[in-house]
């Protein structure tokens, strides 16, 4: 992309996300996945990853993702919206990994997570969140292998980047490239971001304002 094309596709992540998002579906399982309709874009990571806060520094709106100090939270799949509008949702996923509750439970919603990103047609595309500070881990990988078997594009989203020193961000940035090299269906390029400060933000907004661009082409 040249300067002039960066430029327009950042503004039309500005007014894609400047538009009324609201919560509009609650799916504890499978069965009770909404109708499809549009793209869908999944937000997936470990417990406090930080997922419902970049859900809400994109869309600019403070509450609309609910978010915890208490890892495991988020129990279903979350979607979002812009009422009369349906050509985008976004989707905030379970964290996998660590949370306070019982083994059981976190395994459903592992389970929930793999079934959902392996047989979903209007999934166009996942970002995975990894802790800026700690880098991908085994677990990570388990859900990278899920979606090397999907049809779904996805992309490494580093959060939590405001909390780390520059060099070592660099350094973390150039570690996940080396991972996702060894990973095809992945995009190359990770994006480092930071809800709180909301470094990369306009990026990521312009990255799915491409997409959009892209199917309706």
């Amino acid at each position: 992309m040249n300067e002039k094309t960066d430029e327009r596709l950042i503004e039309a992540g500005r007014k894609l996300f400047a538009r009324d998002w609201q919560f509009i579906w609650a799916s504890p399982s499978i069965e009770t996945l909404p109708p499809m309709a549009g793209l869908e874009i999944a937000f997936a990571g470990r417990s406090n990853v930080g997922k419902s806060s970049l859900i809400n520094a994109l869309t600019g709106r403070n509450a609309l993702a609910r978010t915890s100090h208490t890892p495991g939270r988020t129990q279903e799949l979350i979607f979002f919206e812009v009422p009369g509008k349906n050509d985008l949702r976004l989707v905030d996923m379970p964290g996998y990994g660590y949370a306070k509750a019982p083994k059981s439970q976190v395994a459903s919603w592992t389970e929930l997570i793999h079934k959902f990103l392996l047989g979903r047609a209007s999934l166009a595309r996942v970002y995975v969140l990894i802790d800026a500070r700690h880098g991908i881990k085994d677990v990570d990988l388990e859900v990278l292998k899920t979606l090397d078997c999907s049809a779904v594009s996805y992309q490494i989203v580093l959060t939590k980047a405001d909390q780390v020193k520059v060099a070592e961000l660099q350094a973390r940035i150039a570690e996940t490239e080396a991972v996702l090299a060894k990973h095809p269906a992945a995009f190359p390029t990770v994006l480092a971001t930071s809800s709180r400060s909301a470094t990369g933000m306009a990026e990521l907004r312009a990255a799915m304002a491409k997409l959009l661009e892209e199917r309706a082409s």
